[in-house]
């Protein structure tokens, strides 16, 4: 990579007397009545097909707007399994998303209900083909508030469903989601979704160029450069960014930020410095977000000193930390066991006018939470909800498994209720969209 500006018709078998006697006329007008019964039998059936289909669907149609009746009714607790299934598949099967959202919503509120990975990967199957990409990631947080575990199919659903929409940060971020969580490590169709992708970028920007009526540029450019770098497909990502630079299309501080991440989550620093003393050289001054960039690559691969050195040197050049800056340090140092350290950014942020928000107290609640000091845990959790951050999924079950680790049973039990109440909150939510 170069680092530079540069009708048919029936044949019916006439039918014979059963006695050679007969006389000729009576056979062909026995002969023409024959036909033109088998005439009648033949589109009596064509017409009785067509019937038969349409007063399925009506039937069809009748159970779905029933169930969805009820679903819109505090008053049905407890109805039929078969029934309930039956009308949720069939809204599944016709793409009626908000249907189906609406049966499902009603499902689980039944007493016989148990979660099932099975049935979220359908409906996020469902709402990928209808585009409604938003819908999918409220079903994905639902299904973690139910306490499920996503399997490959799940995490694939979501991942086609991102990407079905143009979603690609969407679609690959779920990708690495997925590579750190145990036995959920993407399969062949998943990359096959991720496949279709590239295929999809590389065969519109071949159409854009041969029409000459809409020319690529710098966005593009960022599309191709992100979207390869997140797949961890290096040499694909150099090509295109060589091959912009011939169509005269120049790159901006966020092709270099992608650039950056990218050799850094591949384990190429060389590569990475490059690209940062390139900047450096040019008028790209690195931003908070290059900063940024940089202080989390190097606090996931657990390089503590090389971290801190960035942090040092952002805050020499006058460049000011935000909480995304201290979620990632903060998350380095717990990885590593330095909670000496993780109390030293918390002093930092006593004494700067940063915004916090809900990810960073889900950092530092997981940080004291895995240390063991569930005071302090409990401390920072209120000083969340004092602060306006709302808590979410991931604040209850990092308190959760701190209050199991240490054998508090009853404190892990009084959060998991406040989780069954954050998910009464999403079924509104979701019947509502």
């Amino acid at each position: 990579m170069n680092l530079t500006w540069s009708c048919g018709i029936s044949s019916v078998t006439p039918l014979t007397s059963a006695t050679n006697n007969a006389l000729p006329k009576r056979r062909r007008r026995f002969h023409v009545v024959s036909l033109k019964r088998k005439a009648k039998a033949g589109s009596a059936g064509l017409v009785r097909e067509p019937k038969k289909e349409l007063s399925r669907i009506l039937r069809t149609e009748a159970a779905i707007k029933g169930v969805q009746n009820k679903a819109k009714s505090n008053s049905h607790k407890q109805l039929w399994p078969k029934a309930l299934l039956e009308a949720l598949d069939d809204a599944i099967k016709r793409c009626r998303w908000q249907s189906a959202l609406e049966i499902f919503a009603l499902l689980r509120k039944q007493n016989w209900y148990e979660p099932r990975c099975q049935t979220y990967a359908k409906l996020l199957m469902m709402l990928g083909k209808c585009k409604q990409p938003e819908e999918a990631s409220h079903l994905f947080e639902i299904m973690f508030s139910e306490g499920l575990k996503p399997t490959v199919d799940v995490y694939t659903a979501l991942v086609s469903a991102y990407g079905q929409s143009g979603l690609l940060d969407q679609a690959f971020s779920t990708v690495e989601d997925m590579k750190s969580v145990v036995d959920c490590e993407p399969d062949i169709y998943t990359y096959s979704i991720l496949a279709g992708m590239f295929e999809k970028m590389d065969s519109t920007l071949n159409d854009m160029i041969e029409n000459g009526n809409c020319h690529p540029d710098v966005f593009t450019l960022n599309s191709f450069v992100g979207a390869h770098g997140k797949d961890g497909q290096i040499d694909k990502m150099e090509k295109w960014y060589d091959e912009f630079q011939l169509m005269g299309i120049k790159p901006d501080i966020t092709t270099f930020n992608l650039m950056i991440k990218s050799y850094g989550k591949a384990g190429m620093y060389k590569k990475m410095k490059t690209v940062i003393d390139f900047m450096e050289r040019r008028v790209f001054s690195p931003t908070i977000v290059t900063y940024n960039t940089v202080i989390e690559v190097f606090g996931k691969a657990g390089e503590i000193e090389k971290m801190d050195q960035h942090f040092l040197k952002m805050k020499h050049l006058g460049v000011k930390p935000n909480s995304i800056t201290y979620c990632s340090l903060v998350s380095a140092y717990s990885k590593a066991g330095r909670i000496d350290k993780v109390e030293s950014i918390m002093r930092h942020v006593d004494n700067s006018d940063v915004v916090l928000d809900t990810p960073f107290f889900n950092c530092i609640i997981s940080a004291y939470g895995q240390a063991g000091d569930l005071k302090k845990m409990c401390e920072l959790f209120m000083a969340m909800r004092e602060r306006k951050c709302e808590p979410d999924n991931i604040t209850f079950a990092s308190m959760i498994l701190a209050y199991n680790t240490q054998g508090m049973t009853e404190a892990a039990q009084k959060l998991e209720n406040m989780m069954i109440s954050a998910k009464n909150n999403l079924d509104i939510k979701l019947i509502e969209c």
